[in-house]
């Protein structure tokens, strides 16, 4: 799912962001957002400001516990098989309940559990609890466009999007910085703590602050589902035209799309290379360059404005380079800057080197994303996307698992330049596969 809402934030981004900076009130004032929108915006602050300190922070916790990276790589893949296998049921829940009571399930469950993990610390336990959290967070993401899109209308989506997308990246900067800061100004003003417990304290502040989105999600009110009048009194006549469309397009309906025969395989593959490193960045920060806490909460910053930085030129990019060429070419760099981490020791150039990984990799979603939304038909798009992300969620988190227990046995540099070779394999397997397809080469 966050890959495919940075896709929708590269193309936001594209159309919107010169008339913003030029003058953001009155833009603002144009897009005539509704009361419901800026109540929901308000909930979302809050939960992305909590949780982004929390992810940001909670590798580290464990990391001073004496979790080793074995530990840490199931916790995560277990708050990712959660997701996955919470999303089908949430979605079915949301059209037969509406998205209110699901937010407001949400707002309440996932700060307990999150909670509840920063303060159970037995190994068996804390994957117990990753895995629920991750069933209540889909919550998150099943809600979260079908929420907007309800509050807003087609002239102000965009925007809509645009705004509490900025917002998003606006906060885990932010998060980064107090997250690395903290200690420090907790010390200077008299508080001694260890480390560990520092962050303790950081984490079930981070979930109080999530918590609070609640109050927004009780004064929220989501229009009905807007239906037209021939939806709801259909003739004969379309009832029969329904019919025959729907005999027409049967073979379809229990088949899968062609293009999704050579796409879903090497977007899997990309997404293990992914996920074989991200959730670690942290870890690799502080164990391998021995970086402060401080220093990392600045690093981790600097990538979520490099990020959005990178988001306004990747449209410029995909015309410049076209869309399967600039794909390759962003998943090479991402396995250059992966195999040079792997043998750079000084840790001024490795952050620099870390701060292109993480743009290089993310540019590359929304071309994904794009060529994946323009090459199935539009009454397939749902199913798409859906079969998308699930295969995503599962080989993320068997990744994030492996790559664990690899960095515990072997360290980070061979496991490093095995996911740069693997993301060579991506890039080849990528291009083999979809821009060898005679449409591709238009693009």
């Amino acid at each position: 799912m966050e890959q495919l809402l940075e896709s929708e934030t590269a193309e936001i981004n594209d159309g919107n962001s010169s008339q913003v900076w030029r003058n953001p009130v009155a833009w603002l004032r144009e897009q005539k957002l509704s009361r419901g929108y800026w109540i929901f915006f308000t909930a979302a602050l809050f939960f992305d400001f909590g949780f982004a300190v929390y992810a940001f922070l909670f590798n580290l916790y464990l990391l001073d516990l004496h979790f080793n990276e074995r530990a840490m790589g199931l916790i995560g893949g277990a708050m990712t098989l959660g997701s996955v296998v919470g999303t089908l049921p949430a979605g079915f829940v949301a059209r037969k309940t509406g998205l209110r009571p699901l937010l407001l399930v949400c707002f309440i469950a996932v700060p307990v559990l999150c909670s509840l993990r920063a303060i159970e610390m037995w190994g068996p336990v804390q994957i117990a609890l990753a895995f629920f959290a991750g069933l209540a967070m889909c919550l998150w993401g099943v809600c979260f466009l079908p929420a907007i899109a309800r509050l807003t209308t087609e002239k102000n989506r965009t925007s809509a999007f645009s705004l509490i997308f900025s917002a998003s990246i606006g906060t885990a900067t932010l998060g980064g910085v107090v997250c690395g800061y903290l200690p420090q100004w907790l010390k200077m003003a008299g508080f001694t703590m260890q480390p560990a417990e520092v962050k303790r304290l950081i984490l079930l502040v981070a979930c109080g602050i999530a918590a609070t989105g609640i109050f927004a999600v009780l004064r929220m009110e989501l229009p009905p589902v807007e239906r037209s009048a021939e939806d709801e009194t259909p003739s004969p006549v379309k009832i029969s035209e329904q019919h025959a469309a729907a005999l027409q397009k049967g073979r379809r309906r229990w088949g899968i799309h062609p293009f999704l025969l050579r796409f879903l395989p090497s977007m899997a593959l990309w997404t293990a290379v992914v996920a074989s490193f991200t959730p670690f960045a942290n870890v690799y920060l502080s164990r391998e360059l021995h970086l402060p806490l401080s220093r990392i909460g600045l690093v981790f910053s600097m990538a979520q404005i490099v990020q959005f930085a990178m988001g306004l030129l990747t449209p410029v990019l995909f015309r410049v380079l076209g869309l399967i060429k600039g794909i390759v070419v962003m998943q090479l760099m991402t396995a250059v800057a992966v195999g040079c981490l792997a043998g750079i020791r000084n840790a001024q150039l490795a952050v620099l080197v870390y701060l292109l990984f993480s743009a290089v990799q993310w540019m590359s979603a929304p071309g994904l994303y794009n060529l994946l939304m323009s090459k199935v038909p539009d009454e397939e798009r749902s199913t798409a996307a859906g079969m998308t992300m699930f295969c995503n969620a599962v080989m993320g988190s068997t990744a994030t698992a492996g790559a664990g227990i690899l960095f515990t046995r072997f360290g980070y540099p061979p496991v490093l330049v095995g996911i740069a070779g693997l993301a060579i394999v991506a890039a080849g397997l990528f291009r083999w596969l979809v821009g060898s397809l005679p449409s591709a080469t238009s693009e």
